[in-house]
């Protein structure tokens, strides 16, 4: 008889990062993602080959977004990534002179972990991995370590897209890209930002070509059903039901907008005290299909990684994200504290941090194990914790939290009483059967859009329906030619690549906190009016005309830039 369980758990990992090859490196563009494979992918992967050789499998779910999934996939990726390393590596090695010189041993000490953190990266990617980091992941799989799951193509926010065949295009190209890259179809899917939307009569909150008139669109769920993907993960307080109203939402008119008429479509679910974010659920498809599963983000798991103000990052001990030493941009300094300015910071000091990773990892397991405990005695069943963190959290924000990653993998893994699992493990040991139904939210501040539709970014909204609107004519017409090929056909499918990467929800993100703001309209700026102008020469080649030769090498020039999903289809954005 097999022993009772208290429940299973899954860390589910979030990577993604916009498109940057081929735009920019420093400050802003390439290094970004240099940064999260230096910090983040490369040291994840060595994190769980090493608990593999310790013969315990250390089984999570991950997505790698299909953007950043072509990025670690294309031919420049290797050239541009190792020439980083070698520029960290050299600016190591002139602080530990330095360092050396001015009798700062201290300091030293810790130039030479730098040196020897990006040697070892160097010597990881091309040594271990073969400068292959989808195969390395992809092997993880074949191994039953990772469930790997897929995203929206470009991380498009999908209740505020005004298309059905934009999400139908998002979804099913990550499909597509995820299975040319991983070798077998996705079975659970990161919406991004958690967003979802229920199907109903939805009025554009932006002026654009769109009007005012009601759009009748579907649920997320329809679309995903019809990907044949399994699962999905949402936020907690999107499972109780109610009105999930930001606390931004008087600010901004065209949010306010959207609210009052989401509301006047929509019959709320009533908030019920019995549904748990422990138990796994359903939602029907409203157009037919197979039901799509849902896994709710553990709130209480959540806030001890995700919190910098009284979580684990914000240990004074560990490695402080903000203060670095220029011109090289190594860090030699601790939190201290999270109240402390950049000119107080004390040395960073790696024995000590490493000290505080077994008791932070002894409280988090702790933590699951009373969760499962409580749920246990309450229900008299197993409950599931899923535990859903930005990958990048992991070693690029929070340096030392790839330890305390396979710390917690290697000691819930040895526990008897709970079984380490992924999304898809858990839906086959549980076999959820209670349908329910979700409001529209996201996982962003206040449960609802206010980051990515504000006074700041509803001119980028107006750009983004009109471009959805010019792409169905488009699709249609490339469609009725049957010129699939040839140079009308080529430019079709890069105004299809540049409309994904301009619904990437990274540009409203990054505007919205104004971390890199410039960057983000000048790169939305940039898609948009490329998309313009391809369609205006496909609208041309597939009217039997000659566009110019100008035009023909805008498209050259367009394709060998964002040169990513090579298959793309674009008939993909015409409602089915």
């Amino acid at each position: 008889m097999a022993t009772p369980i208290l429940g299973r758990f899954t860390f589910v990992l979030h990577a993604h990062l916009p498109y940057v090859l081929n735009h920019g490196r420093w400050p802003h563009g390439m290094d970004w993602l240099n940064e999260a494979t230096a910090e983040t992918y490369i040291p994840i992967l060595n994190a769980l080959n090493a608990l593999i050789g310790e013969g315990i499998l250390p089984t999570l779910s991950i997505d790698l977004s299909p953007v950043l999934a072509e990025q670690l996939a294309d031919s420049l990726f290797p050239t541009e990534f190792t020439s980083y390393l070698d520029q960290k590596i050299e600016a190591a090695t002139e602080d530990l002179r330095y360092f050396r010189k001015t009798r700062d041993d201290g300091y030293a000490e810790t130039a030479e972990f730098w040196l020897a953190f990006y040697s070892d990266t160097k010597r990881s990617f091309e040594d271990a991995y073969g400068g292959d980091l989808i195969g390395a992941f992809r092997r993880l799989q074949d191994k039953g370590a990772l469930d790997i799951m897929t995203c929206g193509a470009t991380h498009g926010y999908f209740p505020l897209l005004s298309q059905d065949g934009s999400i139908q295009a998002q979804v099913q190209t990550a499909v597509q890209t995820h299975a040319r890259h991983f070798h077998r179809p996705p079975a659970g899917i990161w919406i991004p930002e958690c967003a979802y939307r229920p199907g109903y009569a939805w009025i554009p909150p932006v002026d654009s070509v769109l009007g005012q008139q009601p759009i009748a669109r579907k649920g997320v769920e329809d679309f995903l059903s019809q990907a044949h993907l399994k699962y999905f993960v949402i936020d907690s307080a999107m499972l109780k039901g109610g009105q999930a109203v930001g606390v931004y939402l008087e600010r901004f008119q065209a949010l306010k907008r959207l609210w009052d008429q989401f509301e006047k479509e929509t019959r709320f679910q009533p908030e019920r005290a019995e549904k748990s974010p422990y138990e796994l659920y359903l939602l029907q498809p409203s157009h037919g299909g197979e039901p799509v599963a849902i896994l709710t983000r553990d709130p209480k798991t959540g806030m001890q990684v995700w919190s910098a103000e009284w979580g684990y990052p914000g240990d004074g001990w560990y490695l402080d994200f903000h203060k670095k030493r220029f011109p090289g941009g190594h860090r030699y300094w601790r939190v201290t504290s999270v109240k402390t300015d950049l000119g107080q910071k004390q040395r960073y000091i790696r024995k000590q941090a490493l000290e505080r990773i077994p008791e932070h990892v002894r409280h988090y397991t702790e933590l699951v194990r009373g969760i499962l405990s409580e749920h246990r005695v309450h229900t008299g069943r197993p409950g599931c914790i899923t535990a859903p963190y930005d990958a990048e959290l992991f070693g690029h924000w929070w340096f030392e939290g790839t330890d305390f990653l396979k710390g917690v993998l290697r000691a819930l893994a040895l526990d008897p009483e709970i079984r380490l699992s992924n999304g898809s493990a858990m839906l086959q040991a549980e076999k959820p059967s209670t349908v329910v139904t979700l409001p529209e939210g996201s996982w962003g501040q206040g449960e609802h859009h206010y980051i990515w539709l504000n006074n700041e970014t509803e001119w980028t909204w107006k750009h983004i329906y009109d471009d959805e609107f010019r792409m169905v004519a488009l699709a249609e017409s490339w469609q009725r030619s049957n010129k699939p090929e040839g140079q009308s056909g080529r430019a079709v499918r890069q105004a299809a690549r540049e409309l994904l990467l301009l619904q990437a929800s990274d540009w409203q993100f990054l505007i919205s906190t104004v971390s890199a703001k410039d960057y983000a309209e000048l790169r939305f700026s940039e898609h948009h009016k490329g998309f313009t102008r391809l369609c205006s020469t496909a609208d041309t080649l597939l009217e039997g005309g000659d566009p110019g030769a100008g035009e023909i090498q805008f498209l050259e020039d367009c394709e060998e830039r964002d040169r990513l999903f090579p298959d793309v289809n674009p008939a993909l954005f015409i409602r089915s």
